[in-house]
């Protein structure tokens, strides 16, 4: 994972890819850890931080329907996406 522009940019989402795809279960996946790694970071630096812990929730639980949607419907691409993303233990 490198960091460009203030963004976290993954090697293996392709920028055609990301903008012909954007409603695809995996854009989405990306998307929300994106914003969740940002707001976890912000965490570390404003632990009172109770309002944006909720949005973190949001987004936490948003993701976990989505991935279980992709497990439901095609195990395959939810392993690979899984182990691109380094959000589960295997």
């Amino acid at each position: 994972m490198k960091k460009k522009g203030g963004r976290f940019f993954f090697g293996f989402m392709v920028k055609e890819e990301k903008e012909e795809n954007r409603g695809s279960v995996e854009f989405q996946v990306f998307s929300f850890t994106n914003k969740i790694r940002r707001l976890a970071s912000h965490f570390e630096l404003h632990k009172k931080d109770f309002s944006s812990e909720r949005g973190l929730r949001r987004l936490l639980g948003k993701r976990r329907r989505l991935l279980a949607y992709l497990a439901k419907k095609n195990r395959v691409r939810y392993k690979k996406l899984i182990s691109q993303l380094n959000i589960r233990e295997q």
